[in-house]
């Protein structure tokens, strides 16, 4: 849930071409709605056309801050979600170094500040290459990841811990393109379950700094691009 601070974004969509039966619609997701607006919207348009219920679903989700690519499968075309899901991505985005927020996203506010003036362009791109490859990754608890028979995020928002287990990602690639502190801009492609936002965290702690994503966009799934994606209207 987004807190009250952060103000929801209101859209629709344009008039869908759908086939009921099965098809596959790209969507570049605006920021601060979730995406299960966007597969509400197009369950609505596409049941209202075709009189009947129809099988609606994403291929991964994004959070409610983050935009970009969010691929919905229709009909017997959500029987392919889970290869989708299968491949690499790409994202871009921002890291605010000098502090952290409890969800490592804006989505909370700053908690803690750490010094950040130490950092050099260098040491940022020894940290990035560092992540590249196989490594284990703690997910953020402020998660969907279950813990005690309950979401991490849950636990959260209740002011419990929760110890979550590692999980093996893969980052295949990590560029830097933009150096000017407190702001460093990052371009990676990644496995599935790969959570930026931990990234966001454990990158921040090999700086001796802190950091949390100020702006992060999904560019891509295998060879699905947000270039070809449909743009909501927002009102």
């Amino acid at each position: 849930m987004l807190k009250k601070y952060i103000r929801s974004t209101t859209f629709s969509l344009p008039e869908l071409d759908v086939n009921p039966d099965a098809d596959l619609l790209l969507f570049d997701k605006p920021y601060s709605c979730t995406s299960f607006d966007i597969v509400g919207k197009v369950r609505h348009q596409v049941q209202k056309k075709a009189g009947r219920r129809i099988k609606v679903g994403h291929a991964g989700t994004l959070d409610p801050l983050a935009t970009g690519l969010l691929i919905i499968c229709i009909g017997k075309m959500t029987k392919q979600i889970d290869s989708i899901q299968a491949q690499a991505k790409e994202y871009t985005g921002t890291f605010m170094m000098g502090s952290t927020t409890p969800s490592f996203d804006m989505e909370h506010p700053i908690d803690r500040e750490f010094p950040y003036a130490h950092i050099t362009r260098e040491m940022a791109e020894e940290a990035a290459r560092s992540f590249i490859g196989d490594i284990q990754q703690v997910p953020p608890l402020f998660s969907a990841v279950k813990f005690s028979g309950k979401r991490a995020y849950e636990l959260a928002r209740e002011g419990e811990e929760a110890a979550l287990a590692a999980k093996s990602i893969t980052i295949y690639d990590f560029q830097l393109p933009r150096f000017e502190l407190p702001e460093i801009d990052f371009r990676i492609r990644c496995s599935k379950g790969t959570y930026i936002r931990a990234i966001a965290r454990d990158f921040g702690q090999t700086l001796e700094s802190g950091a949390h994503l100020s702006a992060l966009r999904r560019t891509r799934i295998g060879d699905y691009r947000v270039e070809d994606a449909i743009k909501p209207v927002i009102q």
